[in-house]
């Protein structure tokens, strides 16, 4: 059985010049459904469109224009808040954020404040095998995307392109529970992975389907405590936000580069000021973007074209059955299906891509072996050639039949390798390539007797030393192994040059 400890997050320490800090961590992720239409419109999502060229009347803000509910972002809202075991709250509504972004036509953006779509959640984070951290979502709610500002195409002009404007996000809302910039990054990575199992948003972070923003407070030793006991904010230090996070190693970079800055501060008898920064990864800094608004500057209020989303218990119900197996599950069936360790049921789990490839394999031959086939032959040679596991030019269907011939023992392992390289390269049944080019393994005892003894023979100064240290009969295995181009049974070269060698 898998084992998970849910200790409590060992809080990553900064030595200032005078005292010890603890840092505080809560992140709001931005994930973009997954669906072909926005959250008002019939308007494509498609990435990489000419500019504004997916943009309908509603998401221009054209006059008179009113949005209308897409049931099936819904939907995936419901599911991803499932999938993270998360309360579905069956009555929301949709408010209005009154703000002005020249790539934002309405001048608002509707989003939901005070009655999302999902409540409490939790995601579990893996941080070490056999360690695991519980995170709390607070909410999940839905609201539209902005456009794109472009600044570089003129030097007096800035373009906007509206093909994102409206495209459904889901914000997910964590506790201040992550305790250090691994455990943030690990936090984003395991909602990546949930969603992507669910299909409910690709976490393609670099066409910014998926954004983090991270807030970064700092503590005495002792003061986090206080504050869960208490669920007393002033226990914590002042918060700072760093928008628009769309890199893990940026993640973690400018978590440490923010806490750093706020230790100084405080150090020197200042004080931390509630804001809204960006991070800069070439001049390793935070710098300041805006001050940090609260809830009544964006002047909230309930959109009036918009109706309160009423939903029914058994249509949520439904989504729930419809629900894949996510990676936890899996990963624990990995485990005592397959006799796999923790570690290489995470690593095959790891995408859902992965997990698929590695099973349809496993389908057909023994279960261990192909995970190390898989992790060690196949990922290690796509990883060189900078392909996805979905780019692989070997099938499921031709790597379990290389495991097989092992299994069989109609191949050595040297031979599969030498195979598994002619199948990357040119394709082909690997059984067909076998017979064709002579690789079987000899297994005729009278025929491997014969080069044994032709090496012994060839060799008597190293028998005389094989004598005194029975541990350089491994010696003459090699040099027969050699001689028959590695087709020989391993295991029949041990057991005779053993047997004449009198060892």
């Amino acid at each position: 059985m898998l084992d998970l400890s849910f200790e409590s997050p060992k809080p990553k320490v900064i030595s200032g010049a005078k005292f010890d800090w603890e840092l505080v961590i809560g992140m709001e992720v931005h994930a973009q459904v997954a669906s072909a239409s926005k959250l008002f419109s019939g308007a494509s999502t498609e990435f990489g469109s000419e500019p504004n060229s997916n943009v309908s009347f509603v998401d221009a803000a054209m006059p008179g224009m009113l949005p209308v509910i897409n049931e099936f972002c819904v939907e995936q809202a419901v599911r991803t808040g499932l999938g993270l075991n998360a309360e579905i709250n069956l009555w929301s509504a949709f408010d209005r954020k009154n703000y002005f972004y020249p790539d934002l036509p309405q001048g608002y953006q509707i989003s939901q404040l005070y009655h999302p779509i999902v409540g409490e959640g939790e995601v579990i984070v893996d941080m070490e095998p056999g360690i695991a951290r519980r995170v709390r979502i607070e909410r999940i709610h839905m609201e539209q995307d902005a456009g794109k500002s472009i600044h570089d195409m003129d030097p007096n002009m800035s373009f906007v392109d509206l093909n994102r404007t409206g495209v459904c996000l889901m914000e997910i809302v964590s506790r201040p529970d992550i305790r250090g910039p691994e455990e943030a990054a690990a936090y984003v990575v395991k909602l990546r992975q949930i969603m992507r199992y669910l299909g409910t948003c690709d976490g393609n972070m670099q066409n910014g389907n998926l954004r983090a923003d991270v807030n970064v407070s700092i503590c005495l030793p002792g003061q986090y405590e206080k504050y869960q006991q208490t669920n007393d904010f002033s226990h914590l230090g002042i918060r700072c936000e760093i928008k628009n996070m769309n890199s893990m190693r940026f993640i973690q970079q400018a978590i440490e580069v923010e806490a750093r800055r706020q230790i100084a501060i405080l150090e020197a008898g200042g004080k931390v000021e509630q804001e809204t920064r960006l991070y800069d990864p070439d001049k390793s800094e935070t710098r300041s973007m805006r001050s940090k608004e609260e809830a009544h500057d964006y002047r909230y209020f309930p959109d009036p074209d918009l109706l309160p989303l009423e939903i029914d218990r058994n249509w949520v119900e439904s989504i729930r059955s419809s629900l894949p197996e996510l990676p936890d599950e899996k990963k624990l069936r990995f485990i005592n299906d397959f006799n796999l360790t923790e570690y290489d049921a995470g690593v095959l789990t790891a995408e859902i891509e992965s997990a698929d490839f590695f099973e349809s394999v496993a389908s057909s031959c023994e279960g261990k072996l192909a995970a190390n086939w898989v992790i060690n032959e196949l990922f290690g040679r796509l990883k060189k050639d900078d392909l996805s596991i979905n780019g692989s030019p070997v099938s499921p269907n031709q790597l379990a039949g290389i495991i097989s011939l092992i299994q069989s023992g109609d191949i050595s392992g040297k031979i599969a390798k030498e195979l598994f390289e002619i199948v990357y390269s040119e394709g082909g049944d690997p059984n067909e390539i076998v017979e064709k080019r002579g690789m079987k393994q000899v297994t005729d005892t009278s025929a491997i007797e014969q080069s044994v003894e032709k090496v012994i023979n060839d060799n008597p100064d190293q028998v005389a030393k094989a004598k005194i240290n029975p541990k350089l009969a491994g010696w003459f295995v090699g040099q027969v192994m050699k001689a028959t181009g590695g087709k020989a049974n391993p295991k029949s070269v041990n057991e005779i040059v053993a047997k004449k060698l009198n060892l």
